[in-house]
């Protein structure tokens, strides 16, 4: 099943809440430079995108006309494989109109009739300050909701979290992203450093299951969770091969955890970017569950771990990784 069809199915089984929506939309707009064709409206979650809806662009013109859960992130595109306009809709904007630029990846698309977009744009201008200071200012709105889900939640402690959760309105408690929110606090409370690591397993490139525990009791250990689409991450490999050759001799070893969705992709990566450590994955994507386990919410990401498979660092970027290695062994050659 390819990736279009599966994101369909669960868009089908999975998000039975657009079928009890309340609000009815009236999206309207115009296709730059294309006369017919469809036009998909799609829903975000999970950092994905599932189809609800497709209508035909007849002379340049589309119309989508339902009942939508909101307020909700939904996203706008004539090719399901090729990106999305972003649409922010609270439980007013129940009338929008679109002008969809598909030449240059939506970058000219303009929206009116959405709050949310307006309210997008001037964070993006940087007119309404940090994440919490925006949520204050917009209590009420997806769209602080949705970039505290976004983009600040790898970034901030379970605590930090919590915290700007808690100013959101009632209203939005309920939303998938506050409850995704309220999962990785407590996620991530359980995989701070000092706490035992959590175990999984999952099949390597040959299709063997491989679970964490069996590379404890040599040395310390880095989960490394990375893709081949990622660009940091393959950015970083280089880093990883360097560190991984000074300290393999030490009993130093690395568990690649991919979040790609295809098999020739993952495999092309490890082969081109020379990752010679152990490597497995669920070809899941975001969806990935020993990603889930460790709240992983932006990659590339890491944990290292110790013999018995407690965790001694997390997120160690380029020469930080040796150098903590380095102290480690050091200490642990100091104690002998």
């Amino acid at each position: 099943m390819n990736l279009l069809k599966s994101l369909t199915l669960v868009a089908g089984l999975g998000l039975t809440s657009l079928a009890q929506a309340q609000t009815p939309v009236n999206i309207s707009g115009t296709v730059a430079g294309i006369n017919t064709g469809k036009v998909y409206l799609q829903r975000f979650h999970n950092k994905m995108f599932y189809t609800v809806e497709a209508v035909p662009v007849k002379d340049g013109k589309f119309q989508i006309q339902r009942k939508l859960q909101l307020p909700e992130v939904y996203g706008i595109t004539i090719d399901t494989t090729r990106g999305n306009q972003f649409l922010f809709l609270d439980a007013t904007d129940t009338k929008v109109t679109i002008s969809l630029d598909s030449v240059a990846r939506y970058r000219n698309t303009k929206v009116t009739g959405s709050k949310g977009q307006d309210l997008l744009a001037s964070f993006r201008q940087g007119q309404e300050g940090k994440i919490e200071d925006f949520i204050k200012k917009n209590p009420t709105s997806i769209v602080p909701t949705y970039i505290l889900y976004r983009e600040y939640s790898y970034r901030l402690t379970p605590e930090e979290i919590e915290k700007n959760v808690a100013l959101l309105d009632a209203s939005l408690q309920k939303t998938p992203y506050v409850k995704t929110l309220k999962e990785l606090v407590s996620t991530l409370r359980s995989v701070q450093v000092g706490e035992k690591a959590k175990d999984f397993q999952a099949n390597t490139p040959e299709g063997k299951p491989l679970r964490l525990s069996s590379l404890y009791g040599k040395s310390y250990i880095l989960v490394d969770f990375w893709a081949a689409w990622c660009g940091p991450c393959r950015h970083e490999n280089p880093n990883l091969v360097k560190t991984y050759e000074k300290y393999k001799g030490q009993g130093f070893t690395i568990l690649g955890v991919s979040l790609d969705h295809t098999k020739e992709a993952w495999l092309k990566a490890i082969a081109k970017d020379q990752l010679t450590w152990h490597q497995v994955s669920d070809l899941k994507y975001w969806n990935s569950e020993p990603a889930q386990l460790y709240g992983v919410r932006a990659i590339p990401s890491n944990v290292l771990l110790d013999a018995e498979g407690r965790i001694v660092a997390r997120n160690l970027r380029g020469e930080e990784l040796g150098a903590k290695l380095e102290d480690l062994y050091s200490k642990s050659a100091a104690n002998k």
